[in-house]
């Protein structure tokens, strides 16, 4: 089996839509088998369904090949292999991408799934990770030793792809984003070169890196710092959602102490079995919180939460860190669209054209949901990692489920008119959340200076742009400044 010499279409990569005329060559399957440790699934494998699909449904895709890596010399010879033949080049990890980019139509898909190794120092507390590791692997070794490093919200999203954006998450307002904790990193370049990059090494890419997402190569291994965190007060508290409770709650997630960090889905309660039948479809505050500190105190800072609404379900309480993850459904593939947005403040009004929104809507799911954000995550200089937005306040997704293509046009308009319902002051953009948005939301994720910083970057580590199926940033060299 080999693949078909064809030319790259022009396609739209979440960044910009950008014409590919690059020719490419075929190449042996068997042969690339020779050469590999790891797997190499091609169409018609008994896996390739299975290996190709992504945590998005939606997304069909058929890639050339997929080369599940075992090693750093396989993702060497990936590269070298995208690079020879011309082929898209999709970096997976734990395929969770907004837009899609977890997986070439017709390209290659460097898959790190098989590189999971994790040594964990605990007693200078840092720990080295490789990319195939998925959040909730990584926190549940780590809380063995009593530690953890801040990741997402989500177990099964891969380390990879979230730390190179940034990392927004339960330990934020605490000890800040993911790539806070970052002391090293291991990237293979696009001309086959394993670099060692920190604050020493090669500062100039260990700064894009943080927050610059896979434009500057593919990372196989993370040094990250640990932090200690044990037992923490945390679990989900669902309140009735009124104007007045969302405003409420969000100025109580902003008076709050560092030690708290809570994401507020406001939406209409969903059937599940532990909300009682009479709030199903009500508009409710389903709040995630996370108190990393002294289990008294954190009961102390919950408490004017519960006090703002008589809590229909009440869970949080005492736990390890690890159950702050639930647990994942592998067949799970929602098709939603979303946009996800920074604002400066939920007052009463703001909090009434939410409710509004939600409640005129017949989407089977839909919400907004409101991260509090500062803390740790504020002390960094904006211009110390390539993540810029270190003074937002409010990180706002708003998100509607669809059941088919004429109903998802239906739920992205929605979502288009509250996110403009919604805007404020600050017109940043977290990369990680962006979707297939355009160029345009590429360089709201990256302000100012940042965007000039990074394509200079770009041009002295990638300056064909191989890595360029993802929000994408073009080397100096072809970025025409406007």
């Amino acid at each position: 089996m080999s693949l078909d010499k064809n030319t790259n279409r022009s396609r739209k990569s979440g960044a910009s839509t950008r014409t590919l005329t690059r020719e490419t060559r075929s190449v042996s399957i068997p042969q690339l088998r020779t050469v590999i440790k790891g797997r190499v699934i091609a169409p018609g494998d008994a896996e390739y369904d299975q290996a190709r699909t992504v945590f998005l449904g939606g997304i069909d895709r058929r890639p050339a090949v997929i080369v599940k890596v075992a090693n750093t010399e396989d993702v060497t010879r990936v590269i070298a292999l995208a690079r020879e033949t011309g082929l898209e080049l999709a970096i997976r990890s734990g395929g969770h991408s907004s837009a899609g980019h977890s997986v070439s139509d017709g390209g290659i898909v460097l898959d790190l799934r098989d590189m999971r190794g994790l040594e964990i120092d605990a007693n200078q507390r840092t720990a080295w990770a490789e990319t195939g590791l998925t959040a909730i692997e990584y926190t549940i070794a780590a809380n063995a030793h009593g530690l953890a490093t801040g990741f997402g919200d989500t177990g099964s999203v891969g380390i990879g792809g979230l730390t190179l954006g940034g990392g927004v998450g339960y330990l934020v307002r605490k000890y800040g984003l993911t790539i806070d904790s970052l002391l090293a990193a291991d990237i293979v370049t696009a001309d086959g070169q394993l670099l060692r990059v920190d604050a020493e090494h090669h500062p100039d890419l260990f700064w894009a890196i943080r927050g610059g997402g896979g434009n500057f190569g593919v990372a196989t291994r993370f040094q990250f710092r640990l932090h200690p965190v044990d037992q923490v007060v945390g679990g989900m508290l669902l309140l009735p959602a009124t104007p007045d409770a969302i405003a409420s709650f969000m100025a109580a997630a902003d008076a709050a102490p560092e030690e708290l960090s809570s994401i507020a889905n406001v939406m209409p309660a969903p059937p599940m079995p532990f909300v009682p039948a009479e709030h199903h479809g009500k508009l409710v505050i389903m709040a995630l919180m996370v108190y990393a500190g002294d289990v008294e105190l954190g009961q102390k800072a919950i408490a004017p939460f519960r006090a703002l609404a008589k809590p229909i379900v009440d869970m949080v309480r005492p736990i390890r860190y690890p159950e702050i993850y639930p647990p994942d459904d592998p067949n799970y593939r929602p098709t939603a669209v979303s946009q996800t947005m920074f604002i400066d403040h939920v007052d009463r009004k703001v909090a009434e054209t939410i409710a509004d929104y939600l409640m005129a809507s017949d989407a089977p799911m839909r919400v907004t949901q409101l991260r509090m954000l500062g803390g740790a995550m504020a002390r960094v200089p904006a211009d110390a990692t390539a993540f810029a937005h270190r003074k937002s306040r409010i990180m706002a997704n708003v998100a509607a489920f669809y059941t088919g293509p004429e109903d998802r046009i239906v739920r992205e308009t929605w979502v288009t008119n509250l996110v403009a319902a919604l805007r404020q002051s600050d017109s940043g953009a977290y990369v990680n959340f962006v979707g297939d948005e355009g160029a345009e939301r590429v360089r709201a994720a990256y302000p100012g200076s940042t965007w000039n910083r990074l394509a200079e970057i770009k041009r002295r580590y990638d300056p064909t742009n191989l890595f360029r199926l993802n929000q994408n940033i073009p080397p100096a060299s072809e970025d025409v400044r406007k």
